[in-house]
């Protein structure tokens, strides 16, 4: 047995735990969008967009889940996509085992760090923090979207001192994940930087987010820091978005998509933050 191998039994068991945590807390049946919201964002995520930014946009535009509350749910919800894109590309997209593991393991001890600091924040300090991380995301798509990005090399692994870069940057990462910052696209530059291969960021990334999300939940879960029917809809919803996605659409052009995406990220951004002193009005259940 292989080290991939090692995680695969690794994702079985975090999935066991996710599932126990989740069912502790508490069952309520989504609504259809609710649900929708999954798949399209688990779709797009598969595809490289990201979801995070995308679900707090909606949440945010439509007045769906309470502001402190969507660190948390966003964890919760989109474990389950996250877990099935893992089980997916790391099987078929080649990356060196130890750079593989290593960059896990980073990102889940900046997430178990993160998650403990978030959890005890105030609502307007995360509402500050969604702000700027959703108007950071709207600058990397621009990046991206016009190619200024580092186009990456062709190795498959790390070593020396740039592994020591790759796994100091996937801790912070980690953390910010706690925020609501979305990994993939972050890490995506980063392996790029280093003169990775960018498909080797698939693998990673999902890895890392699919080890990292199960551990945080169970925290989010326990403080009750998450909107519980909207965390349900994510999850319902997603993984037929992630299995359309990896296994028919995986050629589609994102370019469209991704300026769209652009544009209703930096609406979010801006009225989150110049709305950051005014009350919240209460919005469902926790």
């Amino acid at each position: 047995m292989d080290a991939k191998d090692l995680l695969f039994v690794g994702l079985g068991v975090l999935l066991v735990v996710y599932a126990i945590a989740v069912a502790s807390g508490g069952f309520e049946m989504p609504s259809f969008v609710q649900s929708a919201i999954g798949f399209v964002t688990a779709f797009f995520d598969t595809l490289g967009i990201g979801s995070f930014a995308t679900t707090t946009s909606i949440y945010k535009l439509r007045g769906m889940v309470p502001v402190k509350m969507i660190p948390g749910t966003l964890n919760v919800g989109h474990t389950l996509p996250t877990i099935a894109q893992a089980f997916i590309y790391t099987r078929i997209v080649p990356v060196d085992s130890k750079t593989l593991v290593s960059m896990i393991a980073a990102a889940c001890l900046g997430a178990w760090l993160g998650v403990g600091v978030v959890v005890r924040w105030p609502r307007r300090y995360i509402q500050v923090g969604i702000g700027i991380a959703l108007l950071i995301a709207a600058v990397v798509f621009v990046l991206q979207a016009e190619e200024w990005l580092p186009s990456g090399g062709a190795t498959l692994h790390l070593s020396g001192a740039r592994l020591v870069v790759a796994l100091g940057g996937n801790f912070v990462l980690g953390m910010l994940m706690m925020l609501g910052i979305g990994l993939y696209a972050p890490c995506m530059i980063l392996v790029s930087l280093l003169g990775m291969n960018p498909a080797a960021a698939f693998p990673i990334m999902m890895g890392s987010c699919a080890f990292l999300m199960p551990v945080s939940s169970v925290r989010f879960i326990r403080t009750r820091t998450y909107h519980r029917q909207a965390t349900l809809g994510l999850a319902f919803g997603a993984v037929p978005g992630v299995l359309l996605a990896a296994f028919v659409f995986k050629s589609l052009s994102m370019t469209a998509v991704r300026w769209l995406v652009i544009v209703v990220v930096v609406y979010t951004a801006v009225n989150m933050l110049a709305t950051v002193r005014r009350p919240e009005p209460e919005i469902g259940n926790a």
